[in-house]
């Protein structure tokens, strides 16, 4: 089924950075002087090392795409258990548990922030349970203390689905050094982006080193193996991508900020919500959702802003405890936010002309 192009001269929930491409083609050249494509190649180990330079952030190996970290990590933690988990997420979080032989198990959401109800989480505790995996949800931290505490009076491992993080700190610590193991994407439509591409991180060096084996067949040098093991590697390619984008990340954030601060003097919030980032936290301004009243209210102004060519995105919708490959149970506050959320164009060269096209039909609309 061939998914609906996006009209031209439209404005899309959100616009992939493209650096100017002689930089990249430089990056391309080294590869050729190399002759080396793939299988951790020198642009791969350069990557690594400058992501997690500015981040000042933990152990990092990079990977093919930002839901095979999801798998590894699952693979290694989950032990086939249940996993309690977020229901507002992107459906990549569910279907990673369901993948790797899990069973997810939901609770509820907080009305603001929209991470996983920590106060919620003990009460889903059972024999069966082996870990937690929770949504960071638009670079938004869950609690990861209260997380923390409850994982280790009950022996649970901590898995983060931080796909939305990249260069988000919580109390001036990079998010991703969190839990037992952190994942992020490095999709096309991401903040950093590798075209596709993804990372795991994870601070204790012996787990890590278990993850690093994963990745690679369980390869432990040409021929020999230190245990079972999928292809999740970062081509060279793709390294080149991260390697050319990364310079340019400061301004992006600092445009995207711009974007964020027009949207929250401009936008009525005493008819509407807006997310409410956690206290303590740096934040990337990753996406901006808003919240409806109700799901009539959004689709009326979803329909306003379509009409102008302006893609908003309903996302996440639907709730994950509504997929049809799980055991479908009520999340009150998860069911109401995914029916009224919805997120409008950011990116780093959105126009103040066109944001102030967008935030005049909204506020004809509410």
């Amino acid at each position: 089924m061939k998914q609906k192009s996006i009209p031209k001269n439209s404005i899309p929930v959100t616009k992939c950075f493209f650096p100017p491409i002689n930089e990249y083609q430089k990056q391309v050249e080294r590869i050729w002087e190399n002759q080396w494509l793939t299988n951790r190649g020198s642009l791969v180990i350069e990557l690594e090392e400058k992501i997690k330079e500015y981040l000042s952030s933990t152990n990092i190996f990079t990977t093919t795409n930002g839901t095979l970290p999801l798998q590894i990590a699952l693979k290694l933690l989950g032990n086939k258990g249940e996993i309690i988990t977020t229901p507002f997420s992107y459906v990549a979080t569910t279907a990673a548990i369901v993948w790797e032989n899990c069973s997810p198990v939901f609770v509820d959401i907080h009305p603001e922030y929209l991470t996983i109800d920590e106060t919620k989480i003990e009460s889903a505790v059972t024999p069966n349970t082996t870990a937690i995996l929770a949504t960071h949800v638009y670079g938004n931290p869950c609690n990861v203390e209260v997380i923390e505490k409850i994982a280790k009076k009950h022996k649970l491992k901590v898995i983060y689905d931080a796909a939305h993080c990249f260069n988000v700190k919580y109390k001036d610590q990079s998010i991703f050094d969190f839990g037992d193991i952190s994942t992020c994407s490095f999709h096309a439509t991401k903040l950093f982006h590798c075209g596709e591409g993804g990372a795991i991180f994870c601070k204790d060096k012996a787990l890590f080193n278990e993850l690093y084996y994963k990745h690679n067949f369980g390869h432990d040098g040409p021929v020999n193996f230190h245990g079972l093991g999928i292809n999740a590697k970062m081509s060279e390619l793709q390294a080149a991508m991260g390697l050319t984008v990364l310079p340019h990340l400061d301004d992006i954030l600092n445009k995207r900020k711009k974007v964020v601060e027009y949207y929250n003097k401009n936008i009525d919030f005493n008819k509407i919500k807006k997310l409410k980032i956690r206290n303590h936290t740096k934040w990337n301004y990753s996406y901006y959702p808003i919240i409806f009243n109700n799901e009539e209210e959004l689709i009326n102004v979803q329909k306003q802003l379509n009409d102008h060519n302006i893609i908003p995105r309903r996302y996440f919708y639907p709730s994950l405890n509504t997929l049809p490959y799980v055991n479908q149970v009520s999340m009150i506050e998860a069911d109401k936010i995914a029916k009224s959320i919805l997120c409008l164009p950011i990116y780093h060269d959105l126009e103040e002309k066109n944001l102030a096209i967008i935030t005049k039909i909204i506020s004809q609309n509410i």
